[in-house]
C-alpha cells in the first residue's frame, strides 16, 4: 500500500511540474509575441492576419509552428529552409527557447481552424 502511495504522490507531482513548466512556457512566449509585435501582422488574436495570405497562428500545432520559425532562420539557404522578408530577420533574432515558447503560447490560444477529412 505504502509502495502505490508513494508512485502516486510522485506521479501527481510530476503532473503538476509539467504543468508548471508548460504554463511558464506559455507566459514567456505571451512575452515574446509582444515584444517581436507578432500581431501587427498576424492580428491581435492571431486568427484574423492583416493580409489574407499571412498563417493564422491560434491553435497552429506547435511542432509545425516551431518548423516554420527556424525554416525562416535557416533562410533559403539551406535545404527546407523558408525566405520572407519580414519573417527572416525576426526569426534570426530568436533564441531556441523563444521559439519553443512563442510555438507553446500560440499553440494554446482558442482557434477556428479546423481539420477536413
Amino acid at each position: 500500500m505504502k509502495k502505490i502511495l508513494a508512485l502516486a504522490v510522485v506521479s501527481l507531482s510530476a503532473v503538476v511540474s509539467f504543468n508548471a513548466a508548460a504554463e511558464s512556457k506559455i507566459d514567456a512566449g505571451k512575452a515574446a509575441v509582444a515584444k517581436y509585435n507578432c500581431a501587427s501582422c498576424h492580428g491581435a488574436d492571431f486568427q484574423t492576419p492583416i493580409d489574407p495570405g499571412y498563417p493564422k497562428l491560434a491553435g497552429q500545432h506547435k511542432d509545425y509552428l516551431k518548423h516554420a520559425m527556424v525554416a525562416y532562420k535557416r533562410g533559403n539557404q539551406v535545404s527546407n529552409g523558408r525566405s520572407n522578408a519580414i519573417m527572416g530577420p525576426l526569426s534570426k533574432q530568436l533564441s531556441g527557447q523563444d521559439i519553443e515558447n512563442i510555438a507553446t503560447y500560440l499553440h494554446s490560444l482558442p482557434t477556428t481552424l479546423v481539420l477536413r477529412k
